[in-house]
């Protein structure tokens, strides 16, 4: 008898197909192909079902949800439109639904039972309306949660914070406002490594109650290790953050970057020195808010991060010199602020141009400017190095006209026997052009020997003083 329990087509041109209704298949893979018409439903023994990247149009239709055996759900990346079917969220092994970018609209489903199985829910860059439902909180085993640009109105929900693998969380661009409460309960956020509220209406201060609890961010990156298991070989979370300015998708996400991203919100007050704890971090934006205050020292003990941008503020004081010891830092903006002093040097420093740096008129120092520090310092350190110039050039003159004046001390009998033929010979005027140009020449030296030893002084002077 004929058994077929994994189907994989994917990576392929169908433009369509019609599932066989195999009771045996397990798996189904149809991704990257030019598949259209409505979304087709596979077998009830169906266990993965991955249709991402095709031309899919129409609503999700409820009986869906008469997959019970579903594990991976992957509709991804298609046209699909209409609300996500409620009762998917009574689905207890289902451990992985993604539905990013899509045309889907309504809400979340409001209930999620406890007990789900749920560790990987990706609802990003749809039309989702709403409140975030409060009974997610059931999903003890989820590690991604991604929300992000869609249209939800809510405030920031601590609930969130009770799941114990959470691992990423975002929330980027919704319409998400109110400040962040401090938590009721003891722990939250245990396992956090990825927050990205960018893109919102957050209010209030930065939460310096949630930055105290994230405890995974303030310890070394995990081992890059992990098992391979095989529904890592069909599925791999990933998720957009936004690096070294530009938006980017990482892949494997749970095993490679640390991030922390609240721009483009409305917080105020001062950056929290604690935020220096998070070593694990690699991504720190903290761009377009209404920061004041000075930029905290600590955030030098940031030795993980990659990515530090806090342009758009009003941040003020000068930039901590312990920034130049971020030797992993390959992306600095600070622009748009009123930052003032010296730009710190070192080696990473040396590769940031002027636009890290622009709309700061108080800086000074590479890149923005030549030098950088006291300017009495750098005109006296000019004054000595002219007075060196000068004091060469006395002592060369003063060494050349005692060279002429030996000569002429040397020639005095040939000039006395000069000066009796000139004499005997009836014709003086011109001995005594001589002698008075002599004389000038004598006189002019004993100046510039003069000259030479009070510029000697002066410059001794000036470096006791210093």
């Amino acid at each position: 008898m004929f058994s077929l329990t994994n189907l994989n087509i994917s990576h392929n041109m169908l433009t369509s197909i019609d599932l066989i209704p195999l009771q045996t298949v397990h798996t189904i893979d149809l991704r990257s192909n030019f598949l259209q018409g409505s979304l087709p439903i596979p077998p009830n023994s169906t266990k993965y079902f991955f249709i991402s990247d095709n031309n899919l149009t129409g609503e999700i239709p409820s009986s869906i949800c008469n997959l019970t055996s579903l594990v991976m759900l992957d509709l991804a990346r298609n046209y699909l439109g209409g609300g996500i079917p409620q009762c998917l969220g009574n689905i207890s092994g289902l451990e992985v639904l993604d539905m990013s970018n899509n045309k889907l609209s309504g809400t979340l489903p409001t209930i999620f039972s406890n007990g789900s199985s749920l560790r990987s829910l990706d609802l990003h860059g749809n039309k989702l309306e709403g409140e975030i439902p409060r009974s997610l909180a059931n999903c003890k085993e989820l590690q991604v949660l991604d929300l992000g640009n869609n249209h939800l109105i809510d405030t920031f929900s601590m609930s969130l914070g009770t799941l114990p693998k959470l691992q990423v969380l975002s929330l980027r661009s919704n319409t998400l406002h109110g400040s962040i409460q401090p938590p009721r309960i003891e722990t939250i956020f245990p396992e956090l490594r990825i927050i990205d509220l960018s893109y919102n209406a957050f209010s209030g201060n930065l939460p310096l109650s949630l930055f105290q609890h994230l405890k995974a961010m303030r310890k070394p990156d995990p081992s890059m290790e992990r098992v391979i298991s095989l529904e890592d070989t069909y599925y791999e979370d990933s998720i957009t953050v936004a690096t070294k300015g530009f938006d980017r998708e990482i892949v494997r996400i749970l095993h490679l970057y640390t991030v922390i991203d609240f721009s483009s919100n409305k917080f105020g007050g001062q950056i929290p020195s604690i935020m220096g704890d998070l070593i694990a971090v690699h991504i720190l934006n903290l761009s377009h808010n209404g920061l004041r205050g000075h930029i905290p020292p600590s955030l030098g003990d940031l030795s993980s991060v990659e990515s530090l941008d806090l342009s758009g503020n009003q941040l003020s004081g000068e930039i901590p010199q312990q920034l130049a010891s971020l030797t992993s830092l390959s992306f600095l903006n600070l622009s748009h602020n009123h930052l003032q002093g010296c730009i710190p040097q070192g080696p990473q420093f040396h590769t940031f141009e002027n636009n890290s740096y622009e709309g700061n008129d108080g800086l000074r120092g590479f890149p923005v400017s030549k030098s950088c520090g006291d300017t009495r310092v750098l005109d006296t350190n000019d004054t000595v190095s002219a007075l060196d110039d000068e004091e060469s050039n006395s002592e060369f003159l003063s060494d050349f006209w005692k060279a002429a004046l030996m000569g002429y001390g040397s020639g005095l009998c040939i000039g006395l026997s000069i000066i009796y033929f000139m004499i005997s010979t009836g014709n003086p005027k011109w001995l005594a052009r001589i002698i008075v140009e002599l004389e000038h020449k004598i006189m002019m030296g004993r100046r510039e020997a003069l000259k030479a030893k009070e510029l000697q002084k002066k410059k001794q002077s000036l470096v006791d003083k210093l």
